[in-house]
């Protein structure tokens, strides 16, 4: 079968023919409806590098950590799945035993230091192929639904979602802000959840005059990055600040403006993994707001994306690729020149 493989460190992936694999007790073969790019893949093989990377990404194996398909055959001891259904995969793949696991937080796995393989293309081979094998605990259904926009949820979708649902409270009840800071993939699915999920005024930024005309369609204020941009967030607040804010980003300047304009009582949760540090001050921040990050979510998060997507309350903007054009899709996403998720789908023809 045709898979992208990441090969070595600090090296462009490899489009190329690997064996087809077979699933293995508790497990399910996929054939894959579609694999998203993520910025992570670029990561793995454009910044990582032996010495200073997690053991279990070192190289290789197929790329592909948002993935949908559907059921071609069980392995040992699966029993439930319907063959030809369609799933989403749950990505992170822990130990399935410890607290976290339990209850499907498979992210913070306890013991992820001893684990293989952090996810499904992050150290164990991923769904950027025409199949691919998953633990059937990690398939969330999606009916009818459509498998092949759907794919990028998995990571563009949920990571998000955990995010918003965790500052909820920030948002609950009248007269409530929220920001949005970088309008790519995760950003403008959070523009959607948070319109769908509160009352709140949705605030959101970007360099991107394209990407913040994609967010008003989806209810969004918009305002340009520049000089007065913490000023005039503030305004559209009548000078309070915003109740939760998400940096999809995580440099330094996305952090300090997030904080510039945070309320009393607010949730600033950095998303984004661009290592980008803070300093905190007691006189400058306001009291009692909380500074945090998130790593992808539970399935159970991915099983209430899911039935959003399902209900028509998350649209994701996506940009289908065929499998022979995969690294062109890897390409433009380091270029910045995609207007949407792109989507390998292995059976579309060039």
């Amino acid at each position: 079968m045709r898979a992208v493989v990441f090969e070595a460190w600090k090296t462009f992936p490899t489009l190329k023919d690997i064996e087809k694999p077979t699933p293995g007790p508790g497990e399910v073969l996929l054939k894959v409806a579609g694999a998203g790019a993520c910025h992570s893949d670029v990561a793995v093989y454009r910044d990582f590098e032996a010495a200073t990377a997690p053991p279990q990404l070192a190289p290789s194996y197929v790329l592909g950590h948002e993935n949908s398909g559907w059921a071609e055959e069980l392995g040992e001891g699966v029993e439930g799945i319907t063959l030809g259904d369609a799933f989403l995969v749950y990505g992170p793949i822990g130990c399935g035993h410890c607290v976290a696991c339990s209850r499907g937080e498979d992210t913070y796995c306890s013991n992820a230091a001893t684990m293989p393989y952090l996810a499904s293309g992050l150290g164990r081979d991923g769904g950027m192929a025409e199949y691919i094998v998953v633990p059937a605990r990690n398939l969330v259904p999606l009916g009818d639904a459509d498998p092949i926009a759907a794919a990028p949820l998995s990571d563009a979708g949920l990571t998000p979602y955990h995010a918003i649902k965790n500052s909820l409270p920030n948002l609950a009840g009248g007269g409530k802000f929220a920001l949005v800071v970088g309008l790519g993939g995760l950003g403008q699915v959070a523009v959607q959840i948070l319109t769908a999920l509160t009352g709140a005024t949705v605030i959101a930024t970007d360099s991107k005059a394209d990407a913040m005309t994609r967010a008003e369609a989806h209810g969004a204020i918009t305002v340009a990055s520049g000089p007065d941009q913490a000023a005039k967030i503030r305004e559209i607040t009548g000078g309070r600040g915003v109740d939760a804010a998400f940096d999809f980003v995580g440099i330094a300047p996305t952090i300090a403006l997030a904080t510039s304009v945070m309320a009393t009582k607010s949730r600033l949760t950095v998303v984004g993994i661009a290592g980008g540090k803070y300093e905190w001050s007691f006189f400058t921040t306001p009291y009692e707001s909380t500074l945090t990050n998130t790593y992808w979510g539970t399935i159970e998060d991915l099983y209430e994306v899911v039935a959003m997507y399902k209900a028509g309350q998350i649209t994701p903007d996506v940009e289908l690729f065929a499998m022979e054009d995969a690294l062109e899709a890897y390409r433009k996403l380091e270029a910045g020149e995609l207007t949407g998720r792109a989507v390998v789908v292995p059976h579309l023809a060039r």
